[in-house]
């Protein structure tokens, strides 16, 4: 771990000071529970200013309807526990599904509305009477906390996200240029594969929506620019496909002894124009000298001019995305929205798709209500004066991490922050609050640890231990106008909260857990089966619309990756050739109602018999029925429609088939003899 840095404590600083300003107006308003704002001041907060508006508004809309619930199950249900604790259950778990299906941090709303109908309906039912100034009381503190968090994170020292995006997407460009320069090299000595490089760009372009979505609700001007952070994240994974297309036809090319000389001069030239700060002009030239390469598509054309369409179709979508990152990039420095269109695009239709996995929200549901029902049960079994903290923590422990695959060790690492909390709390509420005869006193008694919590806040490592520590041992103090220091009902209170969250880990190990592994195969077989979807014309309808969402699972599956043996992630296959593939197979499917005859027959069939290889169907052979489609398609009628035909069924081929020969001889380009030695 670092060194704190002066943003560092000024984050603490700032926290403690939210949190103690909380406080002091809850004891004011005299809430009966004051110190639930002074923990979700520690909850709500984040290092940047926009992130913690965001999830300010979304918390509070999320308190307003959990508490709602609240008031209208536990006087319904208060004399049937067993009902009252199936339904709580169900409403959690279904705040969790719908949570789980937006990763954004609008997810916080359901999430919240769920885990909060537990943190007031169950240790109400002593007194169902009082639930309506329970709900309202709660949500008062925690209304509260979030305001104070959100206004002190705004007004005092606000930290915009837009320095952090430029730092790492200067970093992100440096590496895709690097892959790119590489990609242009017609010669290429043998290197390891550099696949787990590549989807390390497309998880590095998806971890940064957090700061995209925090740039968008900050009040620091920047925010202007939030604009462009869309089509930019987009176009970052758009570089994955196309670029490793690239790659595939300059190999391809230069295997056959098909690249001409002014070819390879070209590519030298992009290569530098990419190396330097070149400008729009030169762009436009290299523009020109590509369709002086771009052959035309005759009735007898080769696999060689296929394969050279192809590939200036792919130097194209290089240079307008290069273009347009210099843009975007430039409006992020400047704090401005982007105002001309864009060279690439294609890609303003396709910036907000992402992948909703149902199931696997479903199975993260089912869990937390198994947790929930476990935990009820063992309070109602006991009789346990105050085990409703072991639901409760449940709840919000199984909340907290359903995202990930094994949740348990993070729920572990929670349950060992909150006993940290626990002794944090003991300390004080035996040892140093007796002697506090004022808030002031109060205030300064507590900095020294909530200030280093809040430190540990701002290091990813620490940043669940410093938030568990401050809230679990906030609310096991609880401060309220006059000194209470009993132990029995603490150590019930730390009890319940502990055993609540070991039920959660336990169930959750039982029912829930999975491996990256398995989360890695099944994101691969979902993209399998959109691709056999686009072949036979259902799912999306554009092909970067299907690129987007079949490379925004790849983002997901590629920090799997690094967790698994090199073996056994190089057996899930070329995951950016499969989005590649699904690229032209939407293209194919487009054009193919401008086709007649033959043509349209051949390509049928095709796309037919791809559909079934990709459901892992045995079927004709696949790769005959594309040569196929390329000899009908080839022997029509010259129209934009034919071109695209062929361009696409010839990455599909690729794709698919990338170390088989040509479905023509390939004879050498007329120009193959001005090839360099």
């Amino acid at each position: 771990m670092t060194l704190p840095g002066w943003r560092d404590w000024a984050f603490a600083l700032k926290t403690y000071a939210a949190a103690m300003l909380a406080l002091y107006l809850a004891l004011w308003i005299d809430l009966p529970r004051p110190y639930w704002a002074l923990g979700t001041v520690y909850i709500t907060s984040q290092v940047l200013s926009g992130a913690t508006r965001s999830k300010a508004v979304y918390r509070l809309g999320g308190t307003a309807l959990g508490a709602a619930v609240s008031v209208v199950l536990v006087p319904n249900l208060v004399g049937a526990p067993v009902l009252l604790s199936l339904a709580v259950a169900l409403w959690v778990a279904l705040c969790l599904f719908v949570a789980l299906l937006d990763r954004t941090p609008a997810s916080y709303l359901p999430m919240l509305a769920g885990y909060t109908a537990a943190l007031i309906g169950f240790p109400a039912v002593d007194d169902p009477g009082a639930i309506f100034d329970t709900a309202v009381a709660r949500a008062e503190e925690i209304g509260l906390g979030i305001v104070c968090a959100s206004l002190v994170a705004t007004l005092v020292l606000p930290q915009s996200a837009a320095p952090a995006i430029v730092a790492r997407l200067e970093g992100w460009l440096t590496e895709a240029r690097t892959w790119t320069l590489a990609a242009l090299q017609p010669t290429r000595t043998p290197r390891s594969d550099g696949t787990g490089h590549r989807l390390r760009l497309a998880s590095d372009a998806l971890a940064l929506d957090g700061l995209g979505l925090a740039l968008r609700n900050e009040a620091t001007g920047a925010e202007r620019a939030a604009a462009a952070f869309a089509p930019l994240r987009q176009h970052m994974l758009m570089v994955l496909p196309i670029v490793a297309a690239l790659s595939d036809r300059v190999a391809a090319l230069e295997q056959a002894g098909a690249l001409p000389a002014r070819l390879r001069a070209l590519l030298s030239d992009l290569a530098l124009w990419l190396s330097s700060d070149g400008s729009a002009d030169d762009a436009d030239r290299l523009r020109e000298r590509i369709a002086g390469i771009d052959p035309p598509l005759d009735r007898d054309t080769t696999w060689t001019a296929l394969l050279l369409a192809s590939l200036a179709a792919r130097l194209r979508d290089v240079i307008d995305l290069r273009e347009d990152l210099r843009v975007l990039r430039g409006h992020l420095q400047a704090g401005t929205a982007p105002a001309a269109p864009l060279a690439f695009s294609y890609t303003a239709r396709v910036t907000r798709i992402r992948h909703r996995d149902y199931g696997l929200a479903a199975f993260s549901a089912f869990g937390v209500f198994v947790g929930l029902l476990v935990c009820c049960a063992i309070w109602i079994a006991t009789g346990w004066p105050d085990g409703s903290a072991a639901p409760m923590m449940g709840a919000v422990a199984c909340c907290l991490f359903a995202t990930q695959d094994d949740p348990a060790p993070q729920i572990l690492g929670f349950t060992n922050s909150a006993l940290v909390g626990a002794l944090g709390a003991a300390l004080y509420l035996f040892a140093i609050l007796p002697l506090a005869t004022s808030f002031e006193m109060v205030a300064l008694a507590l900095a020294p640890a909530l200030i280093l919590c809040g430190l540990a806040m701002t290091q990813p490592r620490t940043a669940a231990m410093g938030m568990g520590a401050a809230l679990n041992g906030a609310t096991l103090l609880a401060l309220q106008n006059g000194y209470s220091g009993e132990f029995a009902p603490f150590a019930n209170g730390v009890l319940a909260s502990v055993v609540g969250m070991w039920v959660a880990a336990v169930v959750t190990r039982l029912v829930r857990s999975v491996g990256a592994s398995w989360s890695a195969r099944r994101l691969v077989r979902i993209n399998r089966r959109s691709l056999a979807a686009a072949a036979e014309g259902r799912g999306a309808g554009h092909g970067l619309e299907l690129a987007a969402l079949m490379l925004d699972r790849v983002g997901l599956i590629a920090p799997r990756l690094a967790a698994l043996p090199a073996g056994e992630g190089a057996a899930l296959g070329d995951l950016l050739a499969d989005v590649r593939v699904g690229i032209n197979l939407v293209e194919v499917r487009r054009v193919r109602r401008r086709l007649a005859g033959e043509a349209r027959t051949s390509v049928d069939e095709a796309l037919l018999q791809a559909a079934r290889r990709l459901r892992g169907r045995d079927g004709p052979d696949l790769r005959a029925a594309l040569d196929d489609a390329l000899d009908a398609v080839a022997r029509t009628a010259h129209t934009p429609e034919r071109r695209s035909a062929l361009i696409g069924l010839t990455g599909v081929r690729r794709g698919l088939f990338s170390e088989a020969p040509g479905n023509r001889d390939a004879a050498p380009h007329p120009d193959a003899r001005e090839m360099a030695a």
